[in-house]
């Protein structure tokens, strides 16, 4: 028999019952007293014999069993029965005992370290569990795990205003099992739908198609592609308006607002009461054909009038200056001939009151006389004849006033209403004379201004002075001007540094009809542009900013200004109310033929105004005089030089070329013939009779027709007709025959028609092919 050990033998693991292993239970008492008798060091060991009958022989030892702290004395005990020979075990120390436990601990301080680093999870109530149980029972409790861990993702809402924050993405914050954003105790989580969020941008007025598209994120092509859906036709780099580009935008489910700043919200333009109007000067503009004397008679008229003492009389050259007479002055503008009162007009400065013409006495009316006279006329201002040079023997002034009677200046002892003067500027006769006709022309005109607010006014010339920056003379209109006012000057701004009058004599304000050069502007502003003085220099910069901007969408989309082509367009709008040409031609007969050919095209409805004509080549007043009155320029037998080209595309000027005048007037007539409303023939193509309405999915009703008289035609109007009464006019969708498309289908065949925006199709309903062909009108 082999002993074995009490250490060997360990309790905690039990094994199956065999055939050599009898476990017999006695009663409680039995029990209790064999296990008294032994002593704890014995172990039992069964005999030889015993082996042979198990079930009678008695144990020679036995073994009390260590119980475990949970099972109670009150419960049996168990024997077992030993095989007779023992199985070899090995010894198992203490140390080998221990590394369970210390592999359990050395896992858990793993996971704490690893959980610094990773995300936190939440944790859910119950998961604590042992481990070291058994195989099976881990698995089932990791699916237990598993299925709460499901449950509590479940559970976990985050705000949509979250995702956007990007709270998300971001690791929970503490300890493990505490969450990242502390809830309130007590309340739920709630699933919230944020407000919808309103796509709102701002604009201003007018707006590029390319702007507007980039504002919104959206592609150009998606922008064209709705407003031509909406009947608007524009390209990538046209400009619309407020109004429109709001239709669009809502389109695309944005809100449109008007930028925040509005000039005209900033600049107050308020009407003066006629308690605040005091009496101006006149401004005056001398104008002639060259070497008649205009610059001449102007310095006649300042040397007698400048005050003696002042040095050097004429200090300087600004473009504007004015004289004394009497307790009254008068302004001068010294324009070089007609060309910059026309580039002034043209963008739209009107600073001129009276214009004195100047005619040498014995050349008389030249074409450049003539010319200043339809310029003077296109822009409303009075006019006065200065007839120069009297003092020459070969000087005929009732030769000059004939000549200028034909042109619409009759005298006054004619029994007119211009206001002759004879005068002689080098002799400086008649000047006294003229500088009273022209205060009494302006008593007549009663010009008045209000000098108690802020400065208005146009810019006469400007330059760039290489030690003083950008220097302009300045015409003041209405206020009163002051060093150290922040103005805007057309695109331009700026504070006024110092100001000067045309004598240089430094000055510290300036009133209304005050000429007066002035230093500060940030550019060199184009004359004819408007200033205005405003509250301080930020502001001036906001509003010079947004006019740059505005400039630069009406170049973008500037247009030419007139063609024969739109001028059908103008007419039906009805802008246009007669058709203004002007003629360049080689000789004198070429254009008296073409205006009385011009003249007598018969029509009822335009008017063919012939606003200038000369001989000669094209000249830059010609492209300047047709800018300004929306003038067609027609060249006969002329051509016009490179820079004269140039400057009618700068301004879009629509100039015709012609060799023959019959060609000159077939392009007149076309014009005149656009005007008038054009008439409509309808041609018969063909009918149909419906057999049968077939409902197609996704297409709608299409007709099952027999062609019973001439043919039907695809993409021609279709006309339907339903006992004997029109029912629907419109257009033909498709026609097909069997399943392919057709092109035409002729009489005795039978074909499928679909009308475009139209279900409501019968049997033995009539479709009807016809086309409309539009007539020409055509001059009595």
């Amino acid at each position: 028999e082999a002993e074995v050990e009490p250490d060997q033998v360990s309790p905690a693991v039990p094994e199956e019952p065999s055939k050599e292993k009898v476990i017999k239970l006695v009663e409680p008492k039995e029990a209790e007293t064999e296990i008294e008798e032994k002593k704890p060091a014995e172990l039992p060991v069964e005999s030889k014999d015993a082996g042979a009958e198990p079930e009678k022989a008695e144990p020679a030892k036995k073994v009390r069993a260590k119980k475990r702290p949970r099972i109670k004395r009150e419960k049996p005990a168990k024997i077992i029965k030993l095989p007779s020979v023992a199985p070899s075990v090995k010894p198992v120390s203490e140390t080998e005992l221990a590394a369970p436990a210390e592999e359990g601990l050395k896992r858990k301080r793993h996971q704490k370290v690893a959980r610094r680093d990773e995300e936190p999870q939440p944790v859910a109530r119950g998961r604590e569990k042992k481990r070291d149980m058994p195989p099976a029972q881990d698995v089932e409790g990791d699916r237990r795990f598993l299925k709460k861990k499901i449950t509590f993702r479940k559970k976990e809402v985050l705000d949509r205003q979250d995702l956007y924050d990007g709270k998300a993405l971001r690791g929970r914050k503490g300890r493990r099992g505490r969450k990242g954003k502390v809830a309130i105790k007590g309340e739920k989580p709630i699933l919230t739908t944020p407000k919808a969020i309103k796509r709102r941008i701002k604009i201003d007025d007018p707006i590029m198609i390319s702007d507007l598209a980039k504002r919104m994120g959206i592609k150009a092509g998606e922008v064209i592609r709705q407003l031509m859906s909406l009947g608007v036709m524009v390209s990538l780099n046209q400009a619309i308006d407020f109004d429109t580009a709001v239709v669009v935008a809502s389109e695309f489910d944005y809100e449109i607002e008007r930028a925040a700043f509005e000039e005209d919200s900033i600049i107050h333009v308020e009407e003066d009461s006629p308690d605040q109007l005091r009496a101006r000067p006149p401004v005056v503009t001398i104008m002639g054909h060259v070497d008649h004397g205009k610059t001449s008679l102007l310095d006649a008229i300042r040397e007698t009038k400048v005050i003696e003492g002042e040095a050097g009389g004429i200090t300087q050259h600004i473009g504007a200056y004015y004289v004394t007479v009497g307790d009254r002055q008068i302004v001068f503008l010294d324009t070089p001939g007609h060309e910059a009162f026309t580039s002034m007009r043209a963008r739209g400065a009107e600073v001129t009151d009276l214009v004195v013409l100047v005619v040498a006495a014995d050349d008389g009316a030249m074409p450049q006389t003539i010319e200043a006279i339809n310029h003077a006329k296109a822009a409303g201002v009075p006019i006065l004849a200065a007839i120069n040079k009297i003092d020459k023997p070969e000087a005929d002034p009732d030769r000059v006033k004939r000549e200028l009677a034909e042109q619409g200046l009759a005298p006054e002892d004619w029994g007119g209403d211009t206001v002759f003067v004879n005068v002689s500027a080098k002799e400086k006769t008649g000047l006294e004379e003229l500088l009273e006709m022209i205060l009494l022309q302006a008593d007549v005109l009663e010009l008045k201004a209000n000098p108690d607010k802020l400065a208005t006014g146009r810019v006469v010339e400007a330059r760039l002075d290489v030690g003083r920056g950008s220097v302009a003379t300045v015409l003041v209109q209405g206020g009163t001007l002051h060093t150290g006012d922040a103005v805007v000057c057309g695109l331009h701004h700026g504070k006024i540094r110092a100001m000067a009058d045309d004598r240089g004599k430094r000055l510290d304000s300036a009133g209304p009809s005050m000429p007066v050069e002035i230093q500060g502007l940030s550019g060199v502003p184009m004359a004819g542009d408007e200033f205005i003085a405003v509250a301080d220099e930020k502001m001036a910069k906001q509003i010079s900013l947004h006019r740059a901007q505005k400039q630069r969408v009406r170049e973008l989309a500037k247009t030419s200004t007139l063609t024969l082509e739109k001028y059908y367009e103008q007419m039906q709008d009805g802008v246009v109310k007669d058709l203004n040409l002007i003629i360049r031609a080689d000789v004198q007969g070429s254009i008296e033929a073409l205006s009385e050919a011009l003249q007598n095209i018969p029509s009822s409805e335009v008017k063919v105004n012939i606003v200038h004509s000369a001989t000669g080549s094209m000249a830059e007043s010609d492209i300047m005089l047709a800018a300004v009155s929306n003038a067609i320029v027609v060249g006969f037998n002329v051509r016009p030089n490179p820079k004269v080209r140039d400057l009618a595309n700068e301004h879009n000027v629509d100039i015709r070329f012609y060799d023959v005048i019959y060609n000159i007037i077939n392009d007149i007539k076309k014009a005149i013939v656009g005007l008038m409303e054009p008439t409509y023939k309808e041609h018969f193509i063909g009918r149909a009779e419906v057999r049968e309405v077939f409902s197609i999915t996704k297409v709608g009703n299409v007709a099952g027709c027999y062609v019973t008289e001439g043919k039907i035609e695809r993409g021609r109007p279709v006309r339907l007709i339903r006992d004997s009464v029109v029912i629907y006019d419109g257009k033909m969708k498709s026609l097909r025959r069997f399943k392919d498309d057709a092109k035409e289908v002729q009489s005795g065949y039978e074909c499928g028609i679909g009308i475009e925006n139209y279900n409501d199709v019968k049997v033995n309903d009539v479709i009807e092919c016809y086309q409309v062909e539009e007539v020409a009108p055509v001059l009595e």
